[in-house]
């Protein structure tokens, strides 16, 4: 067959398959990606590739919305191009990339299906005296004429003016000018069809002469001309391909986005400044990604609020069993936001307390009863800023922050969001992100958010904010005192059971596949998990073990060896073993320097031993892994009770050749915290009086060198591990007596509390002997007490 050959020597065969496309003219040495769509044009492209040393006729279509042109519907000139690069898409498309090498003209279509294949002929332009001094004045005008326009801000590279001054073949330089500017199908597929340089040189002249006339003269006119004048057809409605470089998909993204002014302005200078650059550079691969994410964003989509405070009730009730207070709360906050509407600026609920209470899905509740999407993002171990403000577009792998990935994930701007474990956020040579959660949580700085990646405001005053943690002296002051507290207390064995009956039950029946009817439990054998399979705060080892359980006959349901089931005491210790925990922490008899303290930590209350002996030698010794606070605690109770040892029944010479070892037992375990300074005072009183302290009471409070009793945290989650351990009485400092309001009744009916000013108070309660220790000690001759110390 015979062939024809372009001006750089690659060789074509008469007959070639068609692509027809829209909206744009590919003019010889044109370099543009196409998105290809139609079934018809990916059957032509790999055609193409297989068969036609990747050589491919580019014609456009006359009507642009047609899905399957017909022949008549296209032009009949086009231009031979090379396909460089084929990327199939996740979508079904095809992206190319193709270079311009020669016009041709259609003379017949051989075949219409599976796609266009053509009959062409080269068409050559006709011959011009390239030096002749007519040809050089006319490109010296329209090279002016270009600059001219260039300069005056027209969307068109300053490089396109040094190409075009180093060309010398009129037709080239029309080509190129017309490839890089803004004009009809109809206006540029004349230019190419005119084969007479000179001709193609004055139309080009025309056109730019036309720009300077309706040159805008600010950004601002320029800008509303884009904006109501410059806008594409959509072409997705059709089924089609849009046949350009991604530019006007990205316009008619932004005006469809209704981006605020600032933003919309800014995207429409960024993707001006993607027309000026090569499609495939790597400046304008990190635009369109910028533009990528100025688009997907929700500026403007919002959830409509639908508070009904009786429908919230119910939402909270179903989701959660007590937590009045805390219910209570919410539904204040949910009443105060429906009369205030988009004006409220409230404040930043966080939720605090042990893992597993129901922290995040009291935020899924909210989010059920606003009618609002939820949205959780987790903090826990994040160290750099980045992760909250978001990276500089300059740097490598550069994304936005979490706040606003957040958003385009969930597709409104008012979502419910949930900033999960705060108080484990940390800080180090990147930043410290707790300080950039200062503008993102401050309701009277985050309606202008910027974040780094963006670099324009983001308006974050509508997003509902709740936080959670485990620990609050964890959270940065400035940062907690933008948020409201609201505690979440353990749960007790009464409320663990309910939970189990209502909740945990049904759902872990339901996630194992196994029929409601098979499987039921009594309420002992749920006792018996919680006491001997869980030791917890919260419900998540206890929703494990019934899981477990669940497992076990779900094995039997799914080999038809079951009919119906009841889970009773012995078959929860058949399924699960041996119990893990039991009632030994709590010391069997009432020992000398032998108590019992109790601690808060973010699993909730717990209780620990505290022993005490002497040997010959000097000084203290602490053991079990005891922080620094409690080991200044431990100073503390030794000094105020060797400052007032004779008031105690103790002979102050009793000091001088003794070494005391204190030792917290459950060494692996590290403990700390301001709460063990009675307890340690206690069980040195103890030892040196050699009275036993009672096995029934547990202690909590700080304790100062004149002896006053300070106030503790976490009483309720105290008073919780030493009901798991059979503790009868507390003994708890004066101030906090007024947290008895709080305590519950089933607490208080176990459990006798006895508050204390000063330390004096406790070894009457806690000492056995004690009183006749004193009666004793004020007897003996000072003689007679060195001999009894």
């Amino acid at each position: 067959m015979a062939t024809n050959y372009n001006g750089d020597g690659i060789q074509f065969k008469e007959e070639l398959p068609l692509l027809p496309i829209r909206d744009l003219v590919v003019y010889p040495f044109m370099i543009v990606p196409l998105f290809v769509g139609r079934d018809s044009s990916i059957a032509a492209v790999e055609d193409a590739i297989a068969n036609h040393d990747k050589l491919i006729l580019l014609a456009s279509q006359k009507e642009i919305t047609a899905e399957n042109p017909a022949p008549t519907e296209i032009f009949s000139v086009g231009t031979v191009c090379m396909i460089m690069r084929m990327r199939k898409l996740p979508d079904g498309r095809v992206k190319v990339l193709i270079q311009g090498l020669s016009k041709a003209k259609i003379l017949s279509y051989e075949a219409i299906k599976p796609f266009h294949k053509v009959k062409i002929s080269k068409l050559e332009d006709i011959a011009v005296d390239e030096a002749g001094l007519l040809v050089k004045l006319r490109m010296n005008q329209i090279k002016d004429q270009l600059e001219k326009v260039v300069n005056q801000g027209k969307t068109l590279s300053p490089d396109l003016i040094s190409i075009c001054r180093d060309l010398t073949n009129p037709g080239r330089l029309s080509d190129l000018i017309a490839s890089n500017l803004t004009l009809p199908v109809e206006k540029k597929q004349s230019i190419l069809e005119a084969i007479d340089p000179i001709e193609r040189l004055n139309k080009i002249s025309e056109v730019l002469l036309g720009q300077l006339d309706n040159q805008p003269s600010t950004f601002d006119e320029a800008y509303k001309n884009q904006r109501n004048q410059f806008r594409r057809p959509d072409f997705t409605e059709y089924g089609g391909e849009q046949f350009e470089d991604e530019n006007s998909e990205f316009r008619s993204k932004i005006f469809r986005s209704k981006l605020p002014q600032e933003t919309e302005k800014e995207a429409l200078k960024q993707l001006s400044r993607i027309e000026k650059m090569h499609p495939e550079s790597s400046e304008a691969t990190i635009i369109k990604n910028y533009l990528d994410w100025i688009v997907d964003l929700p500026w403007s989509i919002s959830t409509q609020d639908s508070i009904d405070l009786k429908v919230a009730k119910e939402i909270l009730d179903a989701d959660h069993f007590e937590l009045t207070s805390v219910k209570e709360r919410i539904l204040e906050f949910l009443a105060v936001k429906r009369l205030k509407g988009s004006k409220m600026k409230g404040p930043i609920l966080c939720f605090a307390g042990p893992p597993g209470v129901g922290k995040t899905s009291l935020g899924k509740s909210i989010a059920r009863a606003t009618g609002r999407k939820f949205a959780r993002i987790s903090l826990g171990g994040v160290k750099d800023e980045a992760e909250i403000r978001g990276h500089r577009r300059t740097y490598v792998g550069a994304m936005p922050g979490r706040i606003i990935q957040a958003l385009k994930q969930i597709k409104t701007n008012n979502p419910v969001l949930l900033l999960d474990e705060v108080d484990k956020l940390g800080g180090d040579f990147r930043g410290d992100p707790s300080s950039a959660l200062l503008e993102v949580l401050d309701s009277e700085q985050n309606d202008t958010f910027r974040d780094n990646f963006l670099n324009l405001p983001f308006d974050l005053s509508n997003i509902l904010f709740i936080a959670t943690a485990n620990v609050v002296e964890s959270i940065p002051a400035p940062l907690r005192d933008r948020m409201e507290i609201i505690q979440l207390s353990g749960y007790t064995e009464e409320e663990k059971v309910k939970i189990s009956q209502k909740f945990l039950i049904p759902k872990q029946v339901e996630e194992n596949g196994i029929p409601e009817d098979l499987i039921s439990y009594t309420e002992d054998s749920i006792r018996t998990i919680i006491r001997n399979f869980t030791f917890e705060a919260g419900l998540r080892t206890l929703e494990r073990k019934i899981g477990s359980i669940c497992r076990k006959i779900a094995i039997k349901v799914a080999n038809n060896e079951l009919i119906k089931t009841l889970i009773t005491t012995e078959l929860v210790e058949k399924y699960l073993g041996p119990g893990l925990y039991s009632e030994e922490e709590k010391n069997e008899t009432s020992e000398v320097g032998v108590g019992t303290g109790l601690a808060w930590t973010s699993a909730g209350g717990q209780i620990f031993r505290v022993e005490t002996t002497k040997m010959k030698g000097k000084g203290i010794t602490l053991t079990g892994q005891l922080g620094d606070v409690m080991k200044e605690s431990a100073q503390t109770a030794l000094g105020f009770v060797k400052s007032n040892a004779e008031q105690f029944c103790i002979d102050e010479n009793s000091f001088e050749n003794c070494e005391l070892h204190i030792h917290l037992p459950a060494g692996a375990i590290p403990k700390d915290g301001p709460s063990a300074g009675i307890i340690l005072a206690t069980s040195i009183v103890s030892l040196f009086t050699g009275c036993p302290i009672n096995k029934d009471l547990a202690m909590t409070g700080e304790i100062t060198l004149t002896g006053k009793v300070l106030p503790i945290g976490g009483l309720k989650e105290k008073a919780l591990a030493a009901m798991r351990v059979g503790i009868t009485t507390i003994i708890i400092p004066w101030k906090n007596k007024k947290d008895l309001v709080d305590i519950p009744k089933e607490y208080l009916e176990k459990i006798k509390f006895i508050p204390v000013k000063q330390f004096e108070e406790i070894l009457d309660i806690a000492l056995i002997n004690w009183k006749q220790k004193k009666k004793t000690w004020k007897q003996l001759t000072a003689g007679q007490r060195d001999i009894a110390a």
